[in-house]
């Protein structure tokens, strides 16, 4: 297991419908970011789940900070 991983039975997963309430977005959106790669997700069935702590480290690494100069 590499740095910073939890065991699986440790990871929360959301559904997209949670992402996108969390991220105040559409799920389309949600949808677009998993298929870019740009979140990662597992697929069940016919559908996501995306671990939340990914969720966290995107929005984490997308914030832009105002005023730096």
């Amino acid at each position: 297991m590499a740095a910073g991983e939890r065991p699986l039975n440790e990871v929360k997963f959301l559904t997209v419908a949670e992402v996108a309430s969390v991220m105040r977005v559409s799920k389309m959106t949600v949808y677009r970011l998993v298929h870019s790669g740009h979140l990662p997700a597992i697929r069940v069935g016919r559908s996501f789940r995306v671990p939340e702590q990914a969720v966290h480290e995107y929005l984490r690494e997308s914030f832009v900070g105002v005023g730096t100069a």
